[in-house]
């Protein structure tokens, strides 16, 4: 049975985490995460939204299978394999996160480009409690989004914290009631996938290489951006729409 369900609305790749209780991370939820955003890529989506239908987003990793049905952690291949396969997809993703958002749970939210958080959500890298540290790319990505001095303290001192908290440090977008949830996300990733689909991965090339590689890595791609971009169709449509009928007029088709 997979741990990991999809389905389409419209162009949104909806990904939901369903492994009872808690959505606890082994390879096989990973293998069944990656294989599910593989689908709704190949089914034309042009927005991810990776949610949960469980009482948490994720609780962490399965600890009892660590070393066993569990290696991802160990394994260069696979982690890198996992972020290729998630992080790194050519649409936008947004994470809607509710009750725990913990440990490997906080790094799967971290993998995408937006997330919005339920006022109820508490959210952590709790590792060092149980003698870990962040196994998949979570302190990195803490630093990327907050300053190192932040990532610091969240990864070192293992608390939970509030999403409001989260918000103000700027690792998540928003804070929504809990019943909000639902409906606040999914307007996101439909306002994204009504968008022009090339400029919009132009954009998170441009994010993406700045924070991992520093200003200049992204200005070294930018030409090359530039041009994916002027080919696009939808470039044209966007240009046409505006001399026609004003700005933000395009019906964009994401080609």
């Amino acid at each position: 049975m997979t741990t990991v369900t999809h389905e389409m609305d419209g162009a949104v790749g909806v990904v939901t985490l369903a492994k009872p209780p808690h959505n606890l991370i082994d390879d096989q939820m990973i293998a069944d995460l990656i294989a599910a955003y593989r689908a709704v890529l190949a089914g034309g989506c042009r927005a991810i939204l990776l949610r949960s239908s469980m009482r948490h987003f994720c609780a962490g990793a399965e600890l009892k299978s660590f070393g066993t049905t569990t290696m991802i952690q160990s394994d260069q291949k696979r982690f890198t394999e996992f972020l290729d396969a998630i992080e790194d997809v050519p649409v936008p993703t947004v994470a809607a996160v509710h009750g725990g958002v913990l440990g490997g749970g906080l790094e799967l939210a971290l993998t995408c480009d937006m997330i919005i958080a339920a006022d109820t959500a508490f959210l952590g890298q709790v590792e060092v409690t149980v003698g870990l540290l962040p196994l998949l790319g979570g302190t990195q990505r803490l630093a990327q989004r907050a300053g190192a001095a932040r990532a610091k303290e969240i990864a070192m001192l293992g608390r939970r914290h509030t999403p409001e908290a989260f918000e103000r440090w700027g690792i998540i977008n928003l804070v929504v009631p809990e019943a909000e949830l639902p409906a606040a996300s999914l307007t996101w990733a439909r306002q994204l996938a009504a968008g022009p689909t090339a400029v919009i991965k132009g954009i998170k090339m441009q994010a993406n290489l700045a924070s991992r590689g520093g200003v200049a890595s992204a200005d070294e791609r930018q030409i090359e951006i530039n041009d994916m971009i002027w080919k696009a169709a939808d470039r044209q449509r966007g240009f046409d729409a505006f001399f026609a009928t004003g700005p933000a007029s395009a019906a964009f088709k994401g080609d």
